[in-house]
């Protein structure tokens, strides 16, 4: 009897330490280094955080819906609307965090001015990224689009070109390391960052502070309101992030609340 209590004790400790155990997938600049920032805060409250590094959008995702992982930290809400969309999932957002403004870069111009005809222009080939690159080059009047073009706007959609810009879409992991075969690139900020791009100085155009593209922490239904994943919510919503983002990144990334 003592041996049978001895083992339910132990499988009850098991339980307890994995219900306070966190892994969590994330893009290194900034999302994993937000996540290990905080590591130490969640440990004082019990939780042991996991972060593990990824450099695509894809695997994240199918992960956490395959409960191989408990969450993601990278990507925002229309991304993630048009994933589960796509794929048949349902993963949720637990808090938004951060924006990280998108921004055009380019190793030959010096600005948009400078635009040659028939340049090359490369944007992001998932349904949202691009339509965020093709409504950013919209705004700085490189293209016009269709009315009612919107964040899932195709290179189908443009109905000015008067620069006869020629765009290719490529994975956005990649776009940092084509930049210099190209005329412009349009780069998220986490690959911007970890490529040593500097957003607030280096980028052509930039979106506004207020863009809608706020990045989420991901779970799923099952497991978002945890006790562990809501605290790993609560510090990524902590003052000392919100320092922390404002000091690291000078406004290449952005306080969402």
């Amino acid at each position: 009897m003592k041996k049978l209590i001895a083992a339910l004790a132990a499988v009850a400790a098991f339980s307890a330490q994995a219900a306070d155990t966190l892994t969590v997938a994330a893009t290194a600049v900034p999302h994993a280094e937000l996540l290990e920032f905080v590591k130490p805060a969640l440990a004082e409250q019990g939780v042991e955080l996991n972060v593990k590094v990824f450099t695509d959008y894809v695997q994240p995702n199918i992960q956490v819906a395959e409960k191989r992982l408990d969450a993601n930290f990278f990507q925002h809400q229309p991304y993630l609307d048009e994933f589960n969309k796509g794929k048949g999932t349902e993963l949720v957002s637990v808090a938004g965090v951060h924006i990280e403004p998108f921004g055009a870069y380019s190793s030959k111009l010096k600005s948009l001015d400078e635009m040659p005809d028939g340049a090359t222009v490369v944007i992001p080939n998932d349904a949202t990224n691009g339509g965020r690159a093709l409504l950013l080059l919209a705004k700085a009047g490189v293209i016009g689009l269709k009315e009612g073009a919107g964040i899932t706007a195709t290179v189908k959609d443009i109905a000015e070109n008067p620069k006869r810009i020629k765009i290719r879409e490529l994975e956005a992991a990649t776009l940092p390391r084509v930049l210099t075969q190209v005329d412009l690139a349009l780069i998220n900020t986490n690959y911007a960052l970890e490529a040593k791009l500097n957003p607030t100085e280096d980028a052509l155009v930039i979106e506004g502070s207020d863009s809608p593209y706020v990045n989420i922490l991901v779970a799923r239904a099952d497991n978002k309101d945890s006790d562990a994943m809501q605290k790993l919510a609560a510090a990524l919503h902590s003052e000392a992030v919100r320092q922390f983002i404002e000091e690291k990144y000078q406004g290449a990334v952005v306080p969402a609340f």
